[in-house]
């Protein structure tokens, strides 16, 4: 579980293990969620829209009550089986819509990224 650096304590977690795994095909195993061939076969599946707009329902109805009440912190996290391609495809989705919007800020981490990162810089 990624770590509440606000202090609020809470948040979404998503599980997407249950979409399709790009990282089972060895044409994708070496790529991320950014990447572009990843985006369109994510994009071709019709699972992974619904759980798109699933998330987004929820969120949006979490935005506008702690806009409402002033809280300045909601953490939405994805989770899937390597970190490596379908939750950085979902937080970028949900950021790319939620960066639309007025009065919010968006800061997106890739955790299993950022630690690959380090792992290949130590090589």
């Amino acid at each position: 579980m990624p770590k509440d650096e606000s202090g609020n304590g809470g948040g979404f977690v998503f599980d997407g293990r249950s979409l399709p795994n790009p990282g089972r095909e060895e044409r994708f195993k070496n790529l991320t969620g950014k990447d572009a061939p990843v985006i369109e076969y994510l994009q071709q599946q019709e699972s992974v829209h619904q759980f798109l707009a699933s998330v987004l329902s929820l969120v949006d109805a979490s935005i506008g009550t702690y806009q409402q009440r002033r809280f300045k912190n909601l953490m939405v996290s994805f989770g899937c089986t390597g970190g490596q391609h379908r939750s950085v495809y979902l937080a970028e989705q949900l950021a790319k819509r939620l960066r639309n919007r007025n009065g919010l800020e968006v800061v997106v981490r890739h955790i299993e990224l950022e630690k690959l990162g380090k792992r290949r810089s130590m090589q």
